[in-house]
């Protein structure tokens, strides 16, 4: 049985068989101007600009261009925009990128720069002409980064705020420009010493750090001065086994990364030299004796000097039986120290 079929039910060939419609104008005149601004950037802008108002000093008359408040009205935007366009174009022609505004015609194309040659001289926003915009702008310049970078992220510090809470690597950046800041800027110096002191997580992690920081300074004393300091305080000479210890552990530290915890390793060899350095002195019997000799007179002048600021003029104010009690114990001991060393020196022999 054959079945009839309606033509007008045939599947298509395929999309080839469908009408395309016409290209509108419209569609191909954005796609060019995209096009062109995918190219050039700001400067298919600043041309119009630069060929349609007139430069300074030429006179209304003299030419069919427009002042720039005129043509900021016929755009619709304000005169300062039109003059950051126009001064950039200005800076370009000085170093010779682009025409002079005299050699432009209204409606006259011609050949642009790249787009990334713009951003080299356009600044987006007026604080770039303030001492404070000058300042960011070569700062950005010395960093090799473009000064509207910069600017954009001096005006919206809610915008770095919310970077630096966000973004591990930018908080580090910030840190980073913070310190080198610091080194030259008294007033921040104080505000980020009180932030930390009024902090007591940043009071504990910088305590915690300065101990760390001392450390390393002990450990670093002894391996390049090849000098101990004894715990009565005396300096003498290191052995040669201590100070090789000393250097090899400054090793072990000086390679750390600077964002790596040195706190443990600095522990270590703090324990460990300090350890070395009692060694030390117990082994040699002379240094031993020096020892417990400025102990000794370390001790005796911290008492003397704490009963000398004793004063009893106004005793009978504050006078307690337990005071003189406390006095009478310590002249006794100090009268059994008096006999001690008298006797130690009537012991030793006389020349």
């Amino acid at each position: 049985m054959t079945l009839a079929i309606d033509p007008s039910e045939t599947p298509s060939a395929g999309p080839s068989a469908a009408a395309v419609p016409p290209l509108s104008d419209l569609v191909a005149r954005d796609a060019r101007e995209f096009g062109v601004y995918a190219r050039t950037g700001g400067w298919a802008f600043a041309l119009m600009v630069a060929r349609s108002v007139r430069p300074g000093g030429q006179a209304a008359g003299e030419s069919p261009k427009v002042s720039a408040k005129e043509f900021a009205e016929l755009a619709g935007c304000s005169p300062d925009r039109v003059m950051r366009y126009y001064k950039a174009w200005d800076r370009a022609a000085d170093d010779g990128i682009v025409p002079h505004f005299e050699t432009l015609e209204p409606g006259r194309d011609i050949e642009l720069p790249d787009a990334d040659v713009w951003l080299g001289y356009y600044v987006s926003r007026n604080s770039a002409t303030s001492e404070r915009g000058t300042a960011i702008a070569q700062a950005a310049e010395a960093e090799g980064i473009r000064p509207t970078k910069a600017l954009e992220v001096a005006e919206n510090p809610t915008a770095l705020r919310a970077a630096i809470l966000a973004d591990p690597s930018t908080a580090r950046a910030a840190r980073s420009a913070l310190l080198d800041r610091v080194r030259e800027d008294p007033e921040l110096q104080a505000d980020l010493a009180r932030d930390v002191v009024r902090t007591d997580d940043l009071k504990k992690a910088v305590a915690t750090e300065s101990r760390a920081a001392d450390r390393i300074g002990y450990v670093r004393q002894i391996a390049e001065s090849g000098q101990i300091r004894t715990p009565a305080g005396q300096t003498v000479e290191a052995p040669a086994q201590l100070r090789e210890e000393a250097e090899r552990h400054l090793s072990l530290l000086d390679e750390l990364e600077p964002d790596e915890d040195s706190g443990e390793w600095a522990a270590e060899a703090y324990d460990t030299l300090k350890s070395l350095v009692a060694e030390t002195v117990e082994a040699d019997p002379e240094l031993r004796v020096q020892e417990r000799r400025t102990r000794f007179y370390s001790s005796l002048q911290k008492a003397t000097k704490a009963f000398e600021e004793l004063t009893f003029d106004d005793a009978q104010d504050f006078y307690e039986d337990d005071m003189v009690q406390r006095l009478e114990e310590l002249q006794q001991a100090i009268g059994s120290c008096l006999t001690a060393l008298r006797g130690v020196r009537g012991n030793q022999p006389h020349e």
